[in-house]
């Protein structure tokens, strides 16, 4: 836990190391595409695109906060990925052009 919250400080200062978009595609697609599609556009009924109207131009930290959650459909994601994999498919999901 202490680990944890020592790295959610660096990462609110800005001394994280830089996420991984490679690896947040490989994990995206194993987590996210079978309903966010595998370009980022919604394949599931109330399930969002990743387009910038879509809530992509909200900090990392709040996108973080809403997976770790999850809502309606979409099953939440802490204790099930750790943060680190988390931002990094936030990182790929910020190269996905609509």
């Amino acid at each position: 836990m202490m680990r944890r919250l020592l790295w959610l400080a660096l990462l609110v200062a800005g001394s994280a190391p830089a996420a991984d978009n490679l690896r947040g595609q490989q994990l995206y697609g194993a987590q996210c595409a079978m309903c966010h599609g595998a370009g980022g556009r919604a394949v599931m009924p109330g399930a969002p695109s990743f387009d910038r109207g879509n809530g992509m131009m909200r900090p990392d930290l709040a996108l973080l906060a809403s997976i770790r959650a999850g809502k309606n459909a979409m099953p939440a994601f802490q204790g099930r990925l750790p943060d680190r994999d988390i931002l990094d498919i936030i990182a790929f999901m910020r190269t996905l052009q609509q």
